[in-house]
């Protein structure tokens, strides 16, 4: 399975009561700390002192081998106010890097398979819309008071249709390659897989991968067909992989550098 890099926190401040029960296989630690539970990965090394670090992954903690995690769990309460500090500054940096939110109006551009298109808005008592390629254009035509919400659910509902035309053509072609057959394959709004395969043949893919170029989508194609010969991320897997895509590495890089945020929101 592809996952996406959908969060840019890995350790934050999370109030108490928006919490679940979390999963007892997860490698980071949770620490009460007041009101919040602070997240934190905590590695073990030989250094001879506790160390902090905070990124786009969060906070991770550095400690030696024979300090036990009630002495970890203190020394993090102890620093909490120099913790909380960086994690908010470090929040708030990545907000204000974050494109304006998308206004659904004629001008519009529009991520399409690697390009953009851009959004006409055309005044019309029968909904259509239509896609002019050479003029790079997406014409929605709409009754006079459509709604701004309208207009973005009628350009999803075209895009999810070119996701499907165009996914149902890569999947035959690679499945070809490869000697397998899926038994079926259908569209996903996940937040974290671009697309998943189940041992049966069941190809789920992510409807937003429209918005890349071609090559990204195909990578993805051939990832998850490669999942039918070996359910895993092994060697022979990617071995499998590379078989009917050279370019793989190249693609899979690119895909994990594309940033969520700067698509549009539906």
């Amino acid at each position: 399975m592809l996952s996406t890099q959908q969060d840019l926190f890995a350790a934050e401040l999370t109030p108490l009561s928006a919490q679940g029960t979390g999963s007892a296989t997860s490698p980071k630690r949770r620490l009460h700390i007041g009101n919040h539970i602070l997240e934190f990965s905590l590695k073990r090394s030989t250094r001879r002192t506790i160390g902090f670090l905070i990124n786009d992954d969060g906070l991770r903690v550095t400690a030696p081998r024979w300090v036990s995690v009630a002495e970890i769990d203190n020394v993090v309460r102890d620093k909490q106010r120099w913790i909380f500090a960086k994690l908010n500054e470090r929040r708030d940096r990545k907000a204000r890097q974050l494109p304006a939110a998308m206004q659904w109006s004629d001008g519009a551009a529009v991520p399409y398979l690697g390009g953009t298109l851009t959004l006409r808005i055309v005044a019309h008592q029968r909904s259509t819309i239509s896609c002019n390629l050479e003029l790079a254009e997406l014409m929605v035509c709409l009754p006079v008071d459509a709604s701004e919400q309208q207009r973005k659910e009628c350009v999803q509902a075209w895009l999810q249709l070119e996701a499907k035309r165009i996914f149902g053509e890569r999947l035959p072609l690679y499945a070809d390659k490869l000697g397998v057959r899926y038994q079926s394959y259908a569209l996903s709004s996940a937040t974290r897989q671009w697309g998943s395969c189940t041992a049966d043949g069941r190809i789920r893919l992510n409807w937003r991968l429209i918005h890349f170029s071609l090559p990204l989508i195909d990578y993805v194609v051939a990832h998850e067909l490669s999942h039918l010969l070996e359910m895993n991320h092994g060697p022979r897997f990617w071995s499998t992989v590379q078989s009917i895509f050279p370019e793989f590495e190249v693609a899979r890089k690119t895909l994990r550098q594309q940033a969520p945020a700067t698509l549009p929101a539906f």
